[in-house]
């Protein structure tokens, strides 16, 4: 099996305790950084069932992920077009394959991201939290993360992986079968 369950290396700066990986039982994982920076874990498991988590504290910044005007826009025109053009129907990952698509099809460089989103300085919501997907643009001479899905900016975004789209940040691949009983993902703000 191969997770992609830590912390991107990018964000590594932010973090308060130490992103660790387990494995219940206890199994050796090797690490390795993938083409894309992005930390992966290769766990030969035995047969039966095995637990995988990882535990860290991460300070964010506070503040939304986009920031000014021209983003906004971007981000709403990519929104508007989803909503009009659409049956209106998908999940996060559907949003975002179809903004990069987009901004590719206008020759803006555009990145796959996929990590954590909790509900942080937002209204309660009642569905279970689960890993989220949004994009990142090139524009002038950074990147600016995007998210096609909210309609509003968003704080408490803790980055796990990019690439070029779903299937190279994908939470694990397993090979042989695997059956998928349980995932639960909690993110709280913690005011220093």
């Amino acid at each position: 099996m191969i997770a992609m369950l830590s912390v991107h290396p990018s964000r590594k700066t932010a973090l308060i305790t130490p992103d660790l990986m387990r494995t219940e039982p206890t199994v050796p994982a090797k690490e390795y950084v993938d083409g894309f920076g992005n930390i992966c874990h290769v766990i030969h498991a035995p047969a039966g069932y095995i637990t995988l988590s990882s535990d860290f504290l991460i300070h964010d910044g506070g503040s939304p992920d986009v920031r000014n005007n021209i983003q906004w826009k971007i981000c709403r025109l990519i929104r508007w077009f989803i909503c009009a053009h659409s049956e209106q129907r998908g999940v996060c990952r559907d949003f975002a394959h179809l903004a990069i698509t987009l901004c590719r099809c206008m020759n803006i460089p555009a990145r796959y991201c996929t990590g954590y989103l909790g509900d942080i300085g937002v209204p309660p919501d009642p569905a279970p939290m689960d890993f989220g997907a949004w994009f990142e643009v090139f524009l002038g001479e950074r990147w600016y993360t995007l998210d096609a899905r909210h309609n509003a900016p968003r704080i408490g975004r803790i980055l796990m992986a990019r690439g070029r789209d779903a299937t190279d940040v994908a939470i694990s691949t397993s090979f042989g079968p695997c059956q998928l009983t349980g995932f639960k993902v909690l993110a709280d703000e913690v005011r220093a």
